[in-house]
């Protein structure tokens, strides 16, 4: 012992010992971290720091949606889901109103949008590269080469949300008049409203299954026990159709005074047929005025090379001669 105290000393000074006891408490610690971090965490605890976290902030958690193990995005929470709530609501009223009610829907939105636009830069910068062998090429154009289908790409969701949204409200508008004429029959024919619900979604399943499917979650909701008025407010958010929501504020009004629900049902499905019948008429006042551009585009040159095509002709050849 006092040989390898003599060595520790001569190699590393008075306090060797010191520095060696030290560095051993190190390396311990190195290999403790890792049992430690596998560790499963005991779920009291983890119920205790959640009521301690939402003590802090009065009972409101700043996370907008509840995280999930099997998610493989939620690490990247933080950056694909936007931290304001108004945005947050904003774009999954979107998202949910296009026909994608996902837990996930927000952050794979997201996840799409950057994805595809780093796709699209990648594409670009192949192109640009191509494009640099084959010859000089300006920086302005170099520029728009690779940013052009990093855009393309970063905006291709977002106009596929837009186009799925509009695509449902038109199937959801054109089934609604339907949908109130079968509920008005299912009223007047002794049912309730709740099971009137039930039976039209069944029956509008294979011509609007859009409709169908809002009738079907309105009428899962209300079997939970979600109150009735909520559950036809939600109704009217997911569709995002004016007709719809209007119809919500007539049934809501008719609970509330009393009034027969067939009586509020037969008028409103009556005004709905009328409409419809106006946005009919409408379409069919708009086609020929849609038809006369392509009418001169593809008429009008041939009819003119017709007549006009053999004095040409002539008047070509006498001057040749």
């Amino acid at each position: 012992m006092e040989n390898l105290q003599t060595m520790v000393t001569d190699m590393l000074g008075p306090f060797g010992a010191f520095i060696i006891v030290g560095l051993l408490g190190f390396l311990l610690i190195l290999l403790t971290l890792p049992v430690l971090l596998k560790r499963e965490v005991d779920p009291l605890d983890k119920l205790k720091a959640s009521a301690r976290q939402n003590d802090k902030k009065g009972g409101k958690g700043d996370r907008l949606r509840s995280a999930t193990s099997k998610d493989k995005l939620e690490k990247y929470s933080n950056f694909l889901e936007p931290q304001n709530e108004e945005e947050y609501s904003a774009i999954k009223q979107k998202l949910m109103q296009a026909g994608y009610r996902g837990k996930n829907t927000v952050r794979i939105y997201h996840f799409l949008q950057f994805a595809l636009g780093i796709f699209g830069l990648f594409l670009g910068g192949i192109y640009a590269m191509v494009k640099m062998s084959q010859g000089d090429v300006g920086s302005q154009e170099l520029m728009m080469t690779i940013l052009v289908p990093g855009g393309i790409g970063y905006m291709l969701p977002k106009y596929w949300v837009a186009r799925r949204q509009q695509a449902r409200q038109q199937a959801i508008t054109n089934g609604f008049p339907d949908s109130l004429d079968l509920m008005l029959v299912c009223v007047e024919a002794g049912q309730s409203l709740d099971q009137s619900i039930v039976r039209v979604s069944k029956e509008l399943k294979s011509g609007f299954p859009e409709i169908a499917e809002e009738y079907d979650i309105v009428s899962q909701e209300v079997k939970a026990g979600k109150d009735k008025t909520t559950v036809l407010k939600d109704m009217s958010e997911r569709c995002g159709v004016q007709d719809i929501t209007s119809f919500v504020t007539v049934l809501i009004q008719s609970q509330q005074f009393g009034t027969s629900i067939a009586d509020a049902l037969r008028v409103y499905s009556s005004e709905m047929r009328d409409k419809r019948v106006m946005r009919a008429e409408e379409a069919a006042n708009k086609l020929p005025t849609k038809m006369t551009l392509a009418t001169m585009l593809l008429t009008v040159p041939p009819l003119m090379a017709i007549l006009i095509g053999p004095s040409i002709y002539a008047i070509v050849k006498n001057l040749g001669t």
